[in-house]
């Protein structure tokens, strides 16, 4: 096989992320994966791990995490999703003694470490024969393309004798395939409605969901979260007997310093504290994202792993993470963010504000059809003086006149383009030096706008 057939391959299993409407409960299980993975010889029992699930922040403080472990001198594996453009960008390998990615084959944009397309394919291709056996298994259903790469991920990992793998959840947390881990850590980033017709119709619901990651006596990190969510977490951790630390509560920090280039902060936790942490991450947001990150690595063994103060300050220092208010022009200023539910679009546009000096803000906006789009539609339309809305490829995504219903009547500015390219184009003709343009919404639209631009 070739990589063109290992990508047609791979895209042949059943693809959630690309489906809008499905039962959550009756098509993740579980035991399909791990019969899966003991047929591949459990490849996910050879190294540690750490464990995050949330509905903002995942995937940034996943990496932030993974980086602070390189810089601590530990072989790092780091398994994300979804990918911007190239699918290998979901499973890397940091090790300061072995670098490699993140060039002209990802695009220059920072995925180091990303499987090479020579072992992806290897991989593919031993895993193969075991996984036309679940393709349609009589009593476990249909194994799913993100099962697929989890598999990949783990092999890999265990091949390049990993220390410790960094694994972001795909959706939920208590029936996603990642979680057949045993972590040192679990971490609960911040958690809002999402998926409600999926995870459940109530922030409750979701919230148990997502909190099916922490184990029975086990560690738990977890962001600031409103009262409601911080309740369940707490109880859930309870009957768990699992040893909770809350940022807001057991780890506090502050923002000395916001802007183009990053964030300054201080923080301080159960037994260390730090002051002028510095990362290029922009944004309120990415300070708590780190903050978090910093927790759990901190609250791994003492005896197994020795985090520094110095390994802290250059993993978030080195910690890059593409298609995240991401700068990819500045005259006029194009940031692309992946933000998708309506706590994310308040956190984009809220730093934003704070961050840049324009005129008029132009925004592209394209979602995917399950998305709470009146709710997100509601806090563009405060924000923004122009909303071009689009579609990506992406076969979940809406349509653009779709969206545009959803958005209030007092929004008067708007208009539809058929695809990014002509959404993109329409934008430059509005915008001027001083002006601003963010493409959000998705990030499949995301990695299109770093294709295209």
């Amino acid at each position: 096989m070739d990589y063109t057939s290992v990508l047609e391959y791979v895209n042949s299993f059943i693809d959630f992320e690309k489906i809008s409407q499905y039962n959550y409960a009756l098509s993740f299980k579980l035991e399909r994966i791990r019969s899966f993975l003991e047929r591949l010889g459990n490849p996910h029992k050879a190294f540690d791990s750490v464990h995050i699930a949330g509905s903002k922040g995942k995937g940034s403080t996943c990496v932030i995490t993974a980086h602070i472990l390189k810089e601590s001198g530990y072989r790092v594996g780091l398994y994300t999703s979804p990918h911007l453009m190239d699918m290998r960008e979901r499973i890397r390998v940091l090790d300061q003694g072995f670098s490699r990615g993140g060039g002209a084959e990802s695009g220059g944009l920072g995925f180091e470490g990303a499987v090479e397309q020579e072992e992806f394919t290897r991989l593919i291709e031993n895993i193969k024969p075991v996984a036309e056996g679940f393709r349609d298994h009589k009593e476990l259903g249909k194994l799913s393309f993100f099962e697929i790469l989890t598999a990949v991920a783990f092999l890999y990992f265990k091949e390049r004798r990993v220390d410790i793998a960094v694994l972001e959840t795909g959706l939920g947390g208590r029936l996603d395939a990642t979680n057949v881990v045993q972590p040192l850590v679990s971490g609960l980033t911040n958690i809002s409605m999402e998926h409600a017709d999926k995870l459940g119709g109530t922030l409750s619901a979701i919230v148990k969901e997502k909190a099916g990651i922490i184990k029975a006596g086990g560690m738990v990190v977890v962001a600031s979260q409103e009262k409601e969510v911080a309740d369940i977490i707490r109880e859930v951790s309870r009957l768990k007997g699992a040893e909770l630390h809350e940022i807001g509560k057991d780890i506090k920090y502050s923002i000395t310093d916001l802007g183009k280039n990053g964030v300054v902060f201080n923080m301080e936790g159960p037994g260390y504290s730090y002051k002028d942490l510095r990362m290029n991450l922009i944004g309120f947001h990415q300070a708590e994202n780190a903050c978090l990150a910093v927790a759990m690595v901190k609250a791994l063994p003492y005896d197994k792993y020795d985090i520094s103060e110095e390994a802290v300050r250059n993993g978030l220092k080195k910690t890059l993470w593409p298609g995240r208010l991401h700068i990819i022009s500045k005259a006029p200023y194009i940031l692309l963010d992946g933000a998708q539910n309506v706590a994310s679009v308040k956190a984009v546009l809220s730093s934003i504000k704070s961050i840049f000096d324009y005129n008029r803000l132009i925004c592209i906006f394209g979602a995917s059809a399950d998305k709470d789009i009146k709710g997100i539609s509601g806090e563009l339309a405060l924000a923004c003086d122009t909303v071009i809305v689009t579609k990506s490829r992406n076969i979940r995504a809406a349509k653009p006149a779709y969206l545009r219903e959803n958005f209030p009547c007092s929004m008067q500015a708007i208009e539809c383009a058929d695809n990014l390219e002509d959404a993109m184009r329409r934008a430059l003709e509005l915008t001027d030096k001083k002006d601003l343009i963010l493409v959000t919404g998705s990030l499949f639209l995301v990695g299109e706008a770093l294709n295209l631009i």
